[in-house]
């Protein structure tokens, strides 16, 4: 008999001071059974670690920086979680709600096979009118097919349909939930990319099925400079290829259409002023030149095996990443 029905697992790393306005959210969930709360700190130099030692209802663990990875950490602290179902999200992701985790596992407890959750990401009220139309848009997307997913509701498509797989696939630690006895089985992959999505993509090919908790949202969200945004695409481009095998942009020829493509679409879009007070032109400049930095990025990523090893390690956000 486990002590908690549920858990929640933060990984932390210098998350101050964001983490006092995350941990206040998650301890003030309203439940009808008892939860624990676990972090995982990878050496913070910021306070956090002192911080997390003072809260009694706080489960703190504490790793060396080196012994930190995204499934190995997520691992642990499912391993020392003494709960039926366990819950992640990382330390910049915010409930918005008191019933957040309530409403996880109750999409958890639709049906047993139900290997995890998923929760939607709203941005920020600082964040930028693009990056909260984005964030909208991506997960209003899952609404137009059924909550609950798996590999037999089309078998067929699974095996020919790229998109269809990576839409089945789709998983994201920033707000999540899975079922201990499947992770018991099939736990996280041991790699520094994408061990949420590799994970998902493991429960749905072994014959379990994956929910999306619209309800359960999280406020998390990004506001990137074009070079930001170019290293980061850069990154994501190559790891998908590598552990996925996505082409997410295989040719110059579709990426410079891409690129005109988003442009014109950027420039004809009238958002709201930002907090910035720049002016809708610079706006949709910005815009522009984040979304070229996108796909051009996804393109220097996929055909990086192309380009010299010097100027990809430059580009690379994650050098350490790039070079394992």
């Amino acid at each position: 008999m486990t002590a908690f029905h549920c858990a929640v697992v933060i990984p932390t790393k210098n998350a101050l001071p964001g983490l006092r306005r995350v941990l206040s959210k998650v301890l003030a969930q309203k439940t009808p059974w008892p939860y624990e709360v676990i972090v995982i700190d990878s050496g913070s130099r910021d306070g956090t670690a002192e911080y997390l030692r003072k809260l009694d209802r706080v489960r703190l663990i504490e790793i060396p920086p080196d012994a930190f990875g995204h499934g190995k950490t997520r691992n642990l602290g499912v391993e020392m979680a003494d709960a039926k179902f366990v819950a992640f999200l990382t330390h910049d992701a915010e409930p918005v709600e008191e019933t957040w985790l309530a409403r996880l596992v109750a999409a958890a407890e639709q049906d047993d096979q139900i290997a995890g959750v998923f929760g939607r990401h709203i941005a920020y009220a600082t964040a930028s009118p693009f990056t909260k139309d984005d964030l909208d848009r991506h997960f209003a997307g899952f609404l137009a097919h059924p909550l609950v997913v798996h590999r037999d509701l089309d078998p067929e498509r699974y095996e020919r349909d790229v998109g269809w797989r990576q839409f089945l696939h789709f998983y994201s630690d920033n707000n999540s939930l899975l079922r201990k006895t499947v992770w018991d089985q099939i736990p996280y992959p041991d790699v520094e990319f994408a061990e949420d999505q590799l994970w998902a993509r493991t429960v749905i090919e072994a014959g379990y099925a994956k929910a999306y908790a619209p309800d359960a949202a999280v406020y998390h969200s990004h506001d990137f400079s074009p070079l930001e945004q170019l290293r980061r695409a850069f990154d994501e481009s190559r790891n998908f290829k590598k552990y996925f095998g996505y082409d997410l942009s295989p040719g110059i020829l579709q990426a410079l259409a891409s690129i005109v493509k988003q442009s014109s679409q950027a420039l004809s879009q009238t958002p709201n002023p930002d907090r910035y007070g720049r002016t809708t032109l610079q706006t949709r400049s910005l815009r522009v030149a984040q979304g070229a930095a996108l796909i051009f990025g996804h393109f220097l990523g996929t055909n990086h095996d192309k380009i010299p090893k010097n100027f990809s390690d430059k580009i690379s956000l994650d050098r350490k990443l790039y070079k394992s």
